[in-house]
């Protein structure tokens, strides 16, 4: 896992929890926000209009006075209109109530030669459902159901266009306080026509997590318009969406069912994404859920890996599993790959070591009650083990086969159990066919039957690993160049070891031409029949 956090380090992942690479490597569903991930996260005014959709300079004062005031938390939305640089010294604010996800709206109490404004912005539904007229060229008119509807329509029109769409209204007060209680019978003076256009690489992007079996769900406090529209232009035909709306009269198990086929999320709020999180977990998928925000908290606590970046708040750094150096989903698709990549040699480690240790240990029981002596000294199984485990530490830095990397990986125990049993199993038959070709067969005894177990015994362990490193025929697959490295040298130390000054020292004798004769046809046996088990073993359980 270690090996693995480096190689995602070089991808600009950064991995603060080891443990959390096993859920990188499963997860199916990456839950994202739009703004920044999916756009360039560079906010620019386009436009401000009336009611009617009419282009109205009156509107730049109201909003700059609204953002240059606000002392609320730095977000992009405020630093655009902030560029329009207005002249508004002979204002003074007096009062605020700041932005909050429930009103979806922010207020702000200025005076001017004793004359006190109340000014708000927000989304265009919140805003709507606090005014009672609205101005048209410097006319206020009631805001009747009509009148609503043709405002509406605007708002959609514009949202269908790309546009992302904020209202703004104010009215006149009597005193320098301000409460909640005040942002009603307001006038509504238009909309502020905000840009943010995709990434160049975004349809890549999405394409690219696609072709690794991760579903993209975009999920935004956006209009539904707008959030359509992105959809649409990431190459999403005709996009199913759940709105925040419909989120709160849906039942939980209604959503489980309902979010596998839904695209996007709009108009959601903070809680509302925790509980989006927790349907698609339900549904049996692993989810990631990249935030940066303060409101995606709960829900990166709630997803199976929580992914930030680099210029996050703190507590989202300090919550999430990863962070990213670019928010990017190209970045992000890197690092799941090389996640995809710890895994499956993480997966390889625990299956021979598992297999090949119940194995062993099987065999020296057994072989403990039939011989009349130890079938291997104490100093020979530690060299077994040290010379059979050195290849053990290049697993980090295997190939893995690109059949792996399409689809994520599952950690299942039950077929690390059914794993151990099969192969630890079949490592015993070909443990005691040497133990009887040698001591019935060649009447081999204590340190020249040793000999030729310790031989059999870390071969067919240096064998096994080149089998079950794929789940295809071991010839099909290219092992890490570092994993062939160390594997000669345990395989050429343990040929040389009976011949050498250390043999007597170890208790090894030279065997002899036809005890190597039969222990390699053995050895070319267990090579043969543990390919054939291995890839048989994996297609049953890809299919269950």
């Amino acid at each position: 896992m270690s090996a693995g956090a480096k190689r995602m380090m070089k991808k600009k992942v950064i991995v603060k929890k080891l443990s959390s690479i096993f859920n990188f490597g499963e997860v199916d569903v990456l839950c994202t926000d739009k703004t920044g991930t999916i756009t360039e996260g560079i906010i620019q005014v386009k436009d401000m209009v009336n009611a009617y959709g009419t282009p109205d300079e009156r509107l730049k004062k109201w909003a700059y006075l609204n953002a240059s005031f606000q002392n609320g938390f730095n977000n992009p939305i405020d630093n655009a209109i902030l560029k329009l640089n207005i002249s508004v010294d002979d204002y003074k604010k007096e009062d605020e109530i700041p932005y909050d996800f429930i009103r979806k709206r922010l207020s702000i109490l200025v005076s001017d030669n004793n004359k006190f404004t109340i000014i708000t912005k927000g989304a265009v539904s919140s805003i709507l459902s606090i005014c009672k007229g609205f101005q048209d060229d410097g006319n206020v008119i009631e805001l009747n159901d009509v009148e609503r509807n043709k405002i509406e329509t605007v708002f959609k029109n514009y949202g269908e266009q790309g546009y992302r769409v904020i209202a703004i209204c104010k009215k006149e007060h009597v005193s320098g306080l301000l409460k909640k209680e005040d942002e009603k019978d307001m006038i509504f003076l238009g909309f502020i026509l905000l840009i943010d256009p995709l990434k160049e690489d975004a349809f890549d992007s999405i394409e690219k997590l696609k072709s690794l079996n991760v579903t993209t769900k975009i999920i935004t406090g956006d209009n539904r318009y707008i959030a359509l529209y992105t959809a649409k232009q990431l190459g999403i035909v005709s996009p199913k969406i759940i709105t925040g709306a419909e989120l709160n009269i849906m039942s939980p198990e209604a959503l489980s069912i309902q979010v596998l086929d839904t695209n996007v999320f709009a108009e959601v709020e903070p809680h509302q994404k925790e509980r989006i999180v927790r349907a698609f977990q339900k549904s049996g998928r692993v989810v990631a859920y990249m935030g940066d925000g303060i409101n995606d908290i709960a829900a990166m606590h709630a997803a199976d890996t929580g992914i930030s970046v680099n210029d996050a708040v703190d507590v989202a750094k300090e919550i999430a599993d990863f962070v990213l150096l670019e928010k990017n989903l190209s970045v992000l698709a890197d690092g799941i790959i090389e996640g995809r990549k710890s895994f499956a040699n993480c997966m390889k480690y625990i299956l021979i070591n598992t297999g090949a240790t119940f194995g062993n240990m099987f065999s020296v029981a057994g072989a403990s009650l039939i011989l009349p002596f130890l079938p291997m000294l104490p100093k020979q199984i530690l060299l077994t083990n040290f010379l059979s485990e050195f290849p053990y530490l290049s697993v980090a830095s295997d190939n893995v086969d690109a059949e792996v990397l399409e689809k994520p990986g599952k950690w299942k125990i039950k077929t690390i159990r059914s794993f151990m049993i099969v192969f630890g199993i079949h490592s015993s038959v070909f443990d005691f066919i040497t133990f009887y070709t040698m001591y019935y067969y060649f009447k081999l005894t204590e340190s020249n039957f040793q000999t030729a177990w310790f031989l059999e015994s870390v071969l067919t362990e240096l064998f096994i690993l080149f089998i079950i490193r794929t789940k295809k025929t071991f010839l099909r697959s290219k092992p890490g160049k570092t994993l062939i490295i160390t594997s000669s040298l345990s395989f050429v130390t343990t040929i040389l070891l009976p011949v050498s000054s250390f043999a007597s020292v170890l208790s090894i004798n030279t065997a002899h031409f036809q005890q190597v004769r039969a222990i390699a046809l053995i050895l070319l046996l267990y090579i043969i029949t543990a390919d054939i088990i291995k890839v048989l073993f994996f297609k049953y359980q890809d299919k269950r």
